[in-house]
């Protein structure tokens, strides 16, 4: 059965502690795409990282792992869930996946803690899925950029797709929870 693990990214403490906020998982356009895959017999699923404001990779593993990951597995990280992705994808070369599109990726370069993201990048990820699409808002901030540019400097074959008119693809700077984009990047 096709699968999708939609990731988000890492929220400050602020919007994770927030009773006015949804949680990460349920926040921007994450309950839409995951609505839009499951009408399409893609059981989709946003897990909610424990303590995301501040991003253990031991936590996030775990999380991750609890869903099946096979070659029919689409993949999607927002932000730090993008750099998590890249990461755990380097890191275990022997797993096939569908799709995976990496939404304004995050590599931690203006953290203060960087451990999260101390890993070499395979310069083959992409071969390992059914294509890496990278998602980048003209507007967002120069570390996501840097990441943006890094990652397309180390891995062949990743498709970019730049958005002039966007930032880091929230609410806030999209102005509505629909991304048809990348349902369709996904569904192609």
């Amino acid at each position: 059965m096709k699968n999708a693990i939609i990731l988000h990214g890492k929220p400050d403490k602020g919007e994770y502690y927030s009773a006015d906020l949804p949680s990460a998982s349920n926040s921007h356009w994450l309950p839409w795409l995951q609505k839009e895959l499951m009408i399409r017999d893609i059981y989709a699923q946003t897990p909610e990282i424990p303590n995301s404001y501040r991003p253990d990779y031991e936590t996030w593993r775990k999380e991750f792992e609890r869903f099946d990951i096979t070659p029919e597995t689409v993949l999607v990280g927002h932000s730090c869930g993008g750099g998590f992705l890249v990461r755990w994808l380097s890191e275990h070369p022997d797993v096939h996946v569908g799709k995976v599109v990496l939404v304004a990726p995050s590599l931690g370069i203006d953290w203060k803690n960087r451990d999260f993201f101390t890993f070499e990048i395979d310069p083959a990820v992409a071969s390992h899925t059914q294509g890496l699409t990278i998602f980048v808002g003209g507007k967002d901030r120069s570390a996501i950029h840097e990441s943006v540019e890094k990652l397309q400097n180390a891995i062949a074959d990743a498709k970019i797709r730049n958005f002039p008119e966007f930032a880091h693809f929230c609410y806030e700077d999209m102005h509505t929870v629909e991304f048809p984009e990348l349902r369709d990047t996904l569904l192609r």
